[in-house]
């Protein structure tokens, strides 16, 4: 599998993770939401991401859980400029990766 098609599989695993811990716990969704609003007021990631970060957000949590671990084109361009950053603790992350690498 090449580097990038890795990197792809990683996110893809970290968001349904990321899911995962926002079904857990629901209130973690609003510092995701303060973040892309920030980003929205000061323009640190572009419009478009921004944009269709805070459309996705927007929605009730088993809606945005849905989205974020959609398997398509257009979600796995948004996984490269997630908001979630944060919400998993470096020893989940760390799992992801190793798992990731084992179903390659």
């Amino acid at each position: 599998m090449d580097g990038h098609r890795l990197a792809e599989k990683r996110s893809l695993l970290l968001h349904r993770t990321v899911a995962a811990r926002l079904r857990d716990d629901p209130e973690a969704l609003e510092a995701v939401r303060a973040r892309v609003a920030e980003w929205l007021r000061t323009g640190a990631v572009h419009v478009e991401y921004a944009g269709a970060w805070d459309e996705i957000l927007a929605r009730p949590l088993s809606q945005v859980c849905d989205a974020i671990v959609r398997d398509d084109e257009r979600t796995r361009a948004l996984r490269q400029s997630t908001p979630f950053a944060g919400i998993l603790d470096a020893r989940s992350r760390w799992a992801v990766w190793r798992a990731a690498g084992r179903h390659v």
